[in-house]
């Protein structure tokens, strides 16, 4: 373990550590850890430990307090309240959180894509208040993510990059104000055939919403300021069973018909 030694006014200080176990977590799963606490030199009194699982969020904290811009909040980890600790105690706290269906994943097989997850602790005590470091979280595709992917790939569009935008998809129903772009660049040519493309998942209990678009690097953050996408639904039950290949290939042909054209909340089925 490694304690990360806070001071509050007067040089009070808090150890406090937040393990997170280096192991993938699944979107409809539930993540789990523990944070252990220390006084190491007098008794204190921990009036809140709170905690917030963030993406885009940086990998040290800067400054203290609530921290509630570092990062997009993605959810609120269960965490103690008031309790009292004598000097040289240690106290071990559990915390869980059901991780919603549409938490963005950050790798694929063990592959990292690119995307910052992780836990921040805040701890309010007698004179301390301050943030630790943000502890990393795997988060993996699901089975249907890496099956339309697989397919994707086979028709040669290889897995370039993704990023987390801080905005909503038009007309869905969403509990997250993010979503998450892959962009897949085609590695085989052609002609008729898109350079690069987006998908987009949209994912709840059931399945997912797939949108598939030409991708536009300059387009901003904002979903309908991005090109035109094709919309398809699939469940996850249908993996292992659903031609995902023959989709690809229906979809990619769908696109290139597809009119250049923001989406302007108008992506097509």
């Amino acid at each position: 373990m490694v304690f990360k030694r806070l001071f509050g006014n007067g040089g009070i200080p808090l150890e406090i550590d937040t393990i997170v176990p280096d192991e993938p977590f699944r979107p409809g799963g539930t993540l789990h850890g523990e944070v252990v606490v220390r006084a190491p030199e007098r008794d204190l009194k921990i009036e809140s430990i709170r905690m917030r699982l963030v993406v885009n969020a940086s990998l040290t904290h800067k400054g203290d307090g609530d921290g509630e811009d570092d990062g997009k909040t993605l959810g609120y980890p269960s965490a103690s309240g008031w309790f009292e600790m004598k000097k040289g105690e240690e106290r071990r706290i559990p915390f869980s959180e059901r991780l919603k269906w549409e938490t963005p994943p950050n790798e694929t097989r063990g592959e990292r894509l690119g995307v910052s997850i992780g836990v921040r602790t805040e701890v309010e005590a007698a004179g301390v208040k301050a943030a630790t470091d943000l502890d990393p979280v795997r988060v993996e595709t699901l089975p249907l993510h890496e099956a339309v992917l697989d397919a994707f790939a086979a028709e040669g569009y290889a897995f370039d990059s993704s990023r987390v935008y801080e905005s909503s998809l038009s007309h869905v129903e969403y509990h997250l104000y993010a979503w998450q772009g892959f962009r897949l660049v085609d590695r085989r040519g052609g002609e008729g055939r898109p350079p690069r493309v987006e998908l987009t998942f949209h994912t709840n209990a059931v399945g997912c919403e797939i949108f598939l678009r030409r991708f536009q690097g300059n387009s901003g953050q904002y979903w309908d300021n991005k090109p035109k996408a094709l919309r398809f639904v699939a469940a996850h039950h249908e993996v292992g069973s659903r031609d995902f290949g023959a989709d690809a290939r229906q979809w990619l042909e769908g696109l290139a018909r597809l009119k250049p054209g923001k989406g302007d909340g108008k992506d097509e089925d």
